[in-house]
């Protein structure tokens, strides 16, 4: 079972949260479909819950912030300076909407968006140290980025993490993106009909029994399962409208 207890390296998408119109049905509707359970909801962190699989942190949740703002998962990379970090963002045409700012012990968190729009954060470990349960089912296997202009992005991105990008042979232009030599997530360009921006990519036992869990729920198909050299993969949208992705490992 992968699991990690302490701070992933600087550049990591190392946790992903959820910000809910409807906390109650969006914690029954992601428990049905990914198998979490959930701890802490403390007025003191705005109801914020830890979704947990096996035990082990593998996502956040909580009321959206802004009530005009669509429900939708959110990315966050790993800094060891938050407000270094913030600083570059904005020094390579960035924007932070959320300044860094303490999350009481836990650690310290920024918003940001780049260039063209899309909407990131990063999180610097203090007693929260990010996921620490991943490639597991139910929890987080994959991050990856859909943007208008490429190449804009790779740039950006690579000036705020230092990220080298690997393109993936016949897969259209798209890129893995490493500080090291695994890679650590993908970006491409945006296709039509598909989700726009940071999305995350589960792992699930069964991506069909995923697919029928998200549709008897009310959410929809937007890619439909298909089997690709990686594990059987789908795009869904959950019924508020947020976009993720679940994939089945191969077997063997």
């Amino acid at each position: 079972m992968p699991t990690r207890d302490t701070a992933w390296p600087a550049g990591t998408p190392c946790w992903i949260d959820y910000g809910a119109a409807d906390i109650d049905a969006t914690k029954a509707f992601y428990a049905d479909v990914l198998g979490w359970q959930y701890t802490g909801g403390e007025p003191e962190y705005g109801g914020y819950l830890t979704c947990e699989v096996k035990g082990l942190p593998a996502a956040g949740m909580a009321p959206r912030m802004d009530p005009t703002a669509a429900p939708s998962w959110t990315t966050y990379f790993a800094t060891d300076d938050a407000d270094a970090t913030a600083a570059r963002i904005a020094d390579a045409g960035g924007s932070v909407v959320m300044a860094p700012m303490d999350v009481g012990p836990m650690g310290r968190m920024a918003i940001a968006r780049d260039p063209q729009g899309n909407a990131f954060g990063i999180w610097q470990a203090g007693q929260h140290t990010g996921v620490r349960i991943y490639n597991e089912p139910g929890a987080l296997v994959w991050n990856e980025a859909a943007v208008d202009d490429a190449e804009a992005a790779r740039a950006f991105y690579g000036k705020v993490f230092g990220f080298r990008f690997d393109e993936v042979e016949g897969a259209g232009g798209y890129t893995t993106f490493a500080t090291g030599e695994a890679p650590l997530g993908g970006l491409g360009a945006h296709q039509e009909g598909s989700p726009k921006g940071w999305t995350t990519c589960f792992s699930v036992g069964s991506t069909d029994k995923a697919v029928d869990a998200v549709t008897s729920a009310g959410g929809k198909v937007t890619m439909a399962a298909t089997d690709t050299p990686f594990g059987r993969f789908a795009v869904l949208e959950d019924p508020w409208g947020a976009a993720f992705s679940v994939m089945q490992e191969l077997e063997g």
